[in-house]
């Protein structure tokens, strides 16, 4: 490999949430953290390349892109997802939780009901209530060690509650499904049937398994609002920037308007230079980094069947996040959240911070070295051969 994944990178005293906070978010020290959707791989050097290059120059002020940026974009959504957008479809925010935030507040008014499809990434539920809004959830069926759609749910939910708005996770965090043409076909007639407006996450939509391909949802409907960013792919979470495609002109002056209201404006300057910079040249980088996270993925999968068949694994389709079924042992979550902090020493995320759909359940980050993942398997046998 041109790249070195297997080096442990010392983390700590970097005031890195995953690794420096575990007192500040009632954790005990020395948990081994396998939670936050972080890598633990050090983004491509082309990519630091070009911000040591931005930082020797010295001058860190307001930053706008130029069309070299907005072309990077184009260019890697279109090849690779063959959605088509231009510059003008593109509105740029600091992280896509604060674009659904701001969705939220642009089409529908406080009371009024989103969607979302859980065990779903808890900030989800976060922004819809802090803003007001009527949570309805179209809880996933769980069947056979896989997760699929009710669609029946879907429409009944949508027409009853009076849905606005359908927060899509796609593809899914945590249970790691890779939405089929068919399934997104589906919800997306039934929200087009009931002018339902579709804001899809596709935070995680480079990081695909094979036999698997993501569609994205701006390729289905024009209407849709397509969020995107970097940061799970290249590990540039901490650089705040994320691009929203919207195509409908009314949608896309709504959610500007309320951006502006928020005080926003210009994003991150060291942001903008590794978007473009990951754009551009990370590919080889990228796919480097796949064949790494599907050979752990491999291992994780043949340690627990041979060591460990009572934890059973939901087979992912694409993200890093892996979603661990404990619930052949019966416990509750506080036990089981007990056992793997306090026995087996790590620092897991809860399954019900995903909602209580979530119960029984564990996310693992297998973005890490392999010896990271060797030690923190290791510690899971201990304390639950």
């Amino acid at each position: 490999m041109k790249y070195d994944f297997d080096t442990v990178v010392n983390c700590r005293d970097t005031n890195s949430i995953k690794h420096d906070f575990a007192y500040e978010r009632g954790k005990p020290e020395g948990l081994l953290p396998l939670w936050i959707a972080d890598m633990d791989f050090p983004s491509p050097r082309e990519v630091l390349a070009d911000i040591q290059k931005r930082v020797n120059h010295g001058i860190l002020g307001y930053t706008e892109p130029k069309d070299d940026y907005y072309d990077a974009l184009i260019s890697w959504f279109d090849s690779r997802f063959g959605y088509r957008a231009s510059k003008h479809e593109i509105v740029k925010t600091p992280g896509i939780v604060f674009a659904l935030a701001q969705v939220i507040k642009a089409t529908t008014l406080p009371g009024e009901a989103v969607l979302i499809q859980t065990p779903v990434y808890y900030p989800f539920y976060e922004i819809i209530r802090d803003n007001k809004r009527a949570l309805v959830t179209n809880p996933l069926v769980y069947k056979d060690r896989r997760y699929s759609i009710d669609f029946e749910d879907f429409e009944r939910k949508i027409v009853n509650r009076g849905v606005k708005l359908f927060i899509l996770c796609s593809p899914h965090n945590p249970v790691g499904r890779v939405w089929t043409q068919n399934e997104l076909t589906a919800m997306n007639e039934i929200c087009e049937r009931h002018s339902v407006i579709v804001i899809s996450d596709e935070i995680h939509c480079d990081l695909v398994w094979p036999g698997h391909t993501h569609i994205c949802f701006g390729t289905l409907n024009e209407n849709a609002i397509v969020a995107t960013a970097p940061s799970k792919t290249f590990n540039l979470a901490g650089l705040q920037t994320s691009n929203i495609f919207i195509k409908n002109t009314e949608l896309r002056n709504k959610l500007k308007a309320e951006i502006s209201r928020s005080g926003h404006s210009q994003l991150n300057t060291l942001g903008l230079v590794a978007c473009q910079s990951a754009y551009t040249q990370g590919g080889a980088w990228l796919e480097e980094v796949k064949s790494y996270l599907v050979e752990n993925i491999c291992f994780v999968r043949e340690f627990l069947s041979e060591r460990l068949p009572k934890i059973r694994l939901v087979e992912p389709e694409g993200t890093y996040l892996l979603w661990f079924d404990f619930s052949v042992y019966g416990i509750t979550q506080d036990e089981l959240d007990r056992r793997v902090t306090e026995n087996a020493k790590l620092w897991l995320s809860s399954g019900t911070a995903f909602g209580q759909d979530g119960e029984g359940f564990q996310r693992v980050n297998i973005a890490c070295p392999r010896a990271t993942l060797v030690e923190a398997l290791n510690r899971l046998e201990n304390e639950f051969k």
